[in-house]
């Protein structure tokens, strides 16, 4: 699965840090991340600190093992960042921070005299790498980046938040409500029936083989939420849910919590054809996987298919 970095560790612990020369550098145009692909080494190659030049503030990420990861801000944001990555400069009545500054677009890299491709996330998965290091910083980015695009003005009073100084949290000082970053809680399920797993496709997007999947909604435990989610997408009960392992999925800012569970009763399935294009049941030795092994759908699909599950 993508968070697989082993023997690497991900700290991601928040602290005040300013990046070194050699300091990793995370910056998306839209939704597209500025990075070359190594084809030699199969690693992506991040732009780092000594290759921009300027004064701008970069916001500190997280580390993993030796190397420190950095977001080059939105416009939005760039401007709320003091001298000290990671800290916020509380906006005076203007709205601006408070040297008055104006926000402006970071520029790409521009001491290494070449550009910097631009690749979706979608692209990045189909890019052959030698380990998931290098894709899973880049989905952790896109999480942290997405909370900092959103939770630039209070949800509560409208007014702009500014960074927290001992915690990953933004805080608005007009009327002190507090904002972490987004964790979306959501289910991935492998129903199985004997030697049989409930196979799908989604109606539109991802075109590859996947499991039943949605989201915790209020009120639900994730079990209810398998429950639920199995009944309304194929029309099954299904009984002796057990839990298999969780994952982050940083595209969509998730927690992905994995069960497999049996079919209960009649197995002849209704499909919702506004979410699915297919559902089936299909014999292990007859399981298609996805083309790359990032995903906990992937992973469960495999070993069902192996005889472990």
């Amino acid at each position: 699965m993508i968070q697989n970095i082993e023997p690497a560790h991900l700290d991601n612990a928040f602290r005040r840090a300013e990046p070194e020369a050699d300091s990793r550098i995370i910056q998306f145009d839209g939704n597209r991340l500025l990075v070359r692909y190594d084809g030699e080494s199969q690693a992506l190659v991040f732009p780092r600190k000594k290759h921009y030049s300027g004064q701008q503030a970069f916001l500190y990420l997280f580390s993993i093992d030796s190397e420190s990861y950095f977001l080059a801000p939105d416009p939005e944001e760039s401007v709320h960042l003091s001298a000290r990555s990671g800290v916020s400069k509380a906006p005076d009545a203007g709205g601006q921070g408070s040297e008055g500054d104006s926000p402006s677009r970071f520029p790409a890299p521009d001491n290494t005299g070449a550009d910097w491709p631009r690749y979706s996330l979608q692209e990045l998965r189909g890019l052959k790498l030698c380990g998931n290091r290098d894709i899973f910083a880049a989905y952790t980015a896109f999480h942290l980046r997405q909370w900092y695009r959103t939770s630039v003005f209070c949800g509560a009073c409208g007014a702009r938040t500014v960074f927290d100084e001992k915690e990953r949290a933004k805080v608005c000082p007009a009327c002190g409500n507090r904002i972490y970053p987004r964790i979306n809680p959501a289910v991935i399920i492998g129903v199985t029936n004997g030697d049989r797993l409930l196979i799908t496709r989604y109606a539109r997007g991802f075109a590859h083989n996947a499991l039943v999947a949605g989201f915790c909604e209020i009120g639900e435990t994730a079990e209810q939420t398998v429950m639920r989610e199995v009944r309304e997408e194929v029309g099954l009960r299904v009984k002796n849910i057990r839990y298999f392992a969780s994952q982050p999925w940083g595209i969509a800012s998730d927690l992905l919590m994995g069960f497999y569970c049996d079919v209960d009763g009649s197995d002849v399935i209704h499909r919702d054809d506004g979410e699915l294009g297919y559902a089936q049941w299909v014999p292990r030795e007859e399981i298609v996987l996805q083309p790359s092994d990032y995903s906990l759908t992937n992973e469960m699909m495999k070993r069902f298919r192996d005889g472990l599950a």
